[in-house]
């Protein structure tokens, strides 16, 4: 089997890894040593294979070098080699076995890891200083601020930071009262990441209940990269944050407010003044029940809005929200499960003006009926439609849906109508469309 661009396994065992010189003693045809993708070394127009290899010693580390060859060392030094070598190692567990040859092997690997995952972050301090290059650190456990302040002055060259709190178990408030009588991130570890880590472009926080505005504020005010904000769930956030969001994000491209239940229509409204209006592509607000239609009707100054989710945001969002909605013509993505107030006069404009949605999500919309699935007849995008718990669409409605939109490939309907549509009309429509049954 071969290993990483050119190396098998065998030949990277420490006996082995020696090989990986070719037979000369003119210093100067070394100065420009590099690296082909199988796995050779090259220098200007001759290529060196495997058979012209030949040992050197143990590159500094079981033996000294012989003494003809020790300018190689002075050029490369023995990091640098070991570091090109390590580069050829694709597969982890080779790394890992690479890591545990000697100490500087396994300071060789620390320097060369970009991405680490941590399950025990009272430990931090006695490893992570291995790692100064980090890209991605990730850790799904109760993590306190003392501990990211940590990562933040030992890994800055971070890019990602994904500290999503994993639930565990099935009841969230639960998780997020436990949560909450723990020692957690907070605003400070938030603030020194934002101060220390320039780079980072990817920022997960989800369920960190204690972090609150002013950690947001020093993200996006810090953080000129950011591409992607993930507050889901993070309960302090209130409307001060998405002002700031809305006038220093200038690079924002996805934010996730799943369940802020503190911002209202007037964070909304923030969020369309600034420059975040021209870059946001994706955009969370489900289970945000204080917004209302007033809140929404700023959402159509999105000029560049491919996803909107806005489950469960309660009964006051209704078909004049529906309505601003469909004015969003780059919508791609839409799901609107669970708004009750949600009827046929939003479908119709949303198929009139949203040419380019390719899914939508009408999960529990109980007033949706047969007349709104059918405008959209002959629209030239749509893929996917959610229409569980739409009790008001029958089987002639589908068979005419599926008929008249050619685009259509997936239809998820609920499990309770499956015996009220006949076999054979299920057949039919499954030949260009499949049906889902939840």
């Amino acid at each position: 089997m071969t290993c990483g661009k050119g190396l098998t396994a065998d030949e990277l065992h420490p006996a082995n890894v020696t090989r990986l010189f070719c037979k000369s003693r003119c210093r100067q045809s070394f100065c420009s040593l590099t690296f082909c993708d199988e796995g050779l070394l090259s220098h200007k127009d001759k290529t060196f294979d495997r058979s012209e290899f030949h040992q050197l010693g143990e590159i500094g580390v079981f033996g000294p070098l012989p003494r003809e060859h020790n300018w190689v060392m002075e050029i490369l030094g023995d990091d640098n080699i070991l570091a090109l070598i390590f580069q050829w190692v694709d597969d982890p567990d080779h790394r890992k076995s690479f890591s545990l040859v000697c100490k500087q092997w396994l300071m060789v690997e620390g320097f060369t890891r970009l991405s680490l995952r941590v399950f025990e972050p009272h430990l931090l301090s006695t490893f992570l200083p291995r790692f100064p290059n980090l890209l991605l650190f990730q850790s799904s456990e109760v993590i306190s601020s003392f501990y990211i302040e940590f990562v933040a002055r030992t890994c800055p060259k971070l890019e990602v930071l994904d500290i999503n709190y994993k639930e565990k178990n099935d009841d969230c408030d639960e998780c997020e009262d436990n949560l909450l009588g723990l020692v957690d991130v907070d605003d400070n570890g938030i603030c020194a990441i934002a101060m220390c880590c320039s780079n980072l472009s990817k920022v997960f926080l989800r369920r960190r209940s204690r972090i609150g505005n002013v950690g947001v504020v020093s993200l996006v005010n810090l953080l000129h990269n950011l591409t992607i904000l993930d507050l889901g769930w993070c309960s302090g956030i209130t409307d001060e944050a998405l002002e700031a969001i809305g006038v220093a994000a200038n690079s924002l491209i996805t934010l996730n407010l799943q369940g802020c239940c503190l911002i209202t229509d007037v964070g909304l409204a923030s969020l369309t003044k600034g420059s975040l209006s021209r870059t946001l592509k994706k955009l969370v607000i489900a289970d945000c029940d204080r917004i209302t239609d007033v809140g929404v009707l700023h959402l159509k100054q999105m000029y560049c809005l491919e996803q909107l989710n806005l489950e469960e945001c309660g009964s006051k969002v209704t078909d004049t929200g529906g309505m601003a909605i469909s004015e969003i013509e780059t919508l791609k993505r839409l799901k609107l499960s669970w708004l009750m107030n949600i009827t046929d006069v939003t479908l119709i404009a949303l198929a009139q003006n949203c040419q380019n949605l390719v899914l939508l999500d009408l999960k529990g919309c109980e007033f949706v009926t047969g007349n709104g699935i059918r405008a959209f007849m002959g629209h030239e995008a749509l893929e996917m439609l959610v229409l569980v718990g739409c009790d008001n669409v029958v089987g002639d409605d589908l068979e005419q849906i599926v008929l008249g939109c050619r685009t259509l490939r997936y239809i998820a309907l609920d499990k309770r109508l499956r015996s009220w549509i006949p076999l054979t009309m299920q057949q039919k429509i499954s030949k260009s469309c499949s049906l889902d049954w939840k």
